[in-house]
């Protein structure tokens, strides 16, 4: 059986040992070391990297106590050198670490205990049988989670027997068989875990809270410790510094200047519909001078959006059929007056099937979008010399 260096020597980053067995599977080789420091995934912790005599390290998983090694190929000889990927463990111990103190604090202050746990590769998050947290009990949640951090209470790992276990003051008792290996946080939490810890909650480095969300009743805490709180940190600062920067103002008034900006652009947009209307009056008028029963007009510039207004605003205006398309979009609008008595809608949907469109509409209007504007042109006099025929039938 391997011996678990993960456990008895934790801090283990480099160590020569012996292959002892070896197992082709598809087109990976599975191999078991006599001493191996690669923890293998288990407990909500997913497994350690690093390579073997040079050789990455794909997956590192237990099964009946044994631990096995996935590898692409194998090394040349039994004796091999191998190395873990030291940020990655230590970034696991630091998140899982953090995670028994969290859970612990939730239980102290007000009761609210951990249902499930998953340290993800940007978060780490729990479930909390509560509906809702409210802010003020996360703000004291992070504060004495941190408090307990900067107290560096000492963390103890042991195995010990069932019966022994009864003793103990587990957060929630295990169900397993023995040995049942204990991480303690003296004072502060007791749970029986097989992931790796530090040695004392300074290690942690920092919590910080992130955000929660509503998940089968439950309340998902999303949270980062240590070295990912500070590196998410150093991104939130650059971005809110140059932020600030780009506005000429600084981290403390950010929010008041960028509400100022918000209601100045709400004046502004407020100022440009009523002027885009005025516009879409003009041209409306200016089509309606210049057409006859039948309005046909194309844009280079102008969106669906702008089609639909001015052609709303011509059939109100006069007894009119009016086809607008645009090449921006590679769109069109078909519309008409209440005086004409064919259905926009079906014709459209009579026509499109032969030019690759997409839409359709009711019986006053309808709109077809294009991948082209080979198509949309074509539509376009297709639509136009059918609806000519049907106002002068």
């Amino acid at each position: 059986m391997t011996k678990k260096l993960y456990y008895v020597s934790p801090s283990t980053v480099n160590w020569t040992t012996t292959i002892t067995s070896i197992k082709k599977e598809n087109n990976d080789y599975l191999i078991t070391l006599a001493e191996t420091a690669f923890y293998p995934e288990g407990g909500g912790q997913p497994s350690d990297s690093g390579t073997i005599d040079g050789i990455k390290v794909i997956d590192v998983f237990e099964e009946d106590g044994e631990v096995y090694h996935r590898l692409p190929a194998l090394p040349d000889y039994s004796s091999v050198s191998c190395q873990i990927d030291w940020h990655r463990r230590l970034d696991h111990t630091q998140q899982h670490s953090g995670q028994h103190l969290l859970s612990a604090v939730c239980i102290e202050l007000f009761d609210v205990h951990t249902v499930s746990f998953h340290l993800g590769k940007e978060t780490v998050t729990i479930d909390l049988n509560i509906s809702h947290l409210s802010e003020q009990q996360l703000k004291s949640i992070e504060e004495r989670a941190n408090e307990l951090i900067y107290c560096n209470v000492p963390v103890k790992t042991y195995f010990i027997s069932k019966e022994k276990a009864i003793s103990l003051p587990f957060r929630k008792f295990p169900d397993i068989e023995e040995p049942i290996r204990v991480v303690e946080m003296e004072g502060v939490d007791t749970s029986a875990c097989c992931g790796t810890h530090v040695s004392r909650t300074g290690e942690i480095g920092i919590i910080k809270l992130l955000k929660t969300e509503k998940h089968r009743g439950l309340t998902r805490l999303h949270f980062k410790c240590g070295i990912r709180a500070f590196a998410d940190y150093s991104s939130a600062h650059n971005i809110v510094t140059k932020i600030a920067q780009h506005l000429g103002t600084n981290r403390e008034t950010l929010f008041d200047k960028i509400i100022k900006l918000e209601e100045e652009n709400k004046l502004l947009l407020k100022e440009l519909e009523h002027l885009k209307g005025e516009l879409h009056d003009f041209e409306a008028d200016k089509l309606i001078r210049n057409h006859h029963s039948l309005v046909v007009q194309v844009y280079e510039n102008k969106t669906l959006k702008d089609l639909q207004a001015i052609a709303q605003r011509i059939t109100a205006k006069q007894d009119k059929v009016v086809i607008l398309a645009t090449t921006l979009e590679n769109r069109l609008v078909a519309a008409k007056s209440a005086a004409f008595t064919f259905h926009m809608g079906q014709l459209f949907k009579e026509q499109q099937a032969h030019f690759h469109g997409k839409g359709g509409g009711n019986e006053r209007q309808a709109q077809m979008t294009f991948t082209n504007s080979t198509d949309l042109t074509a539509f376009m006099v297709s639509l136009q010399t059918e609806i000519e025929r049907l106002i002068n039938k």
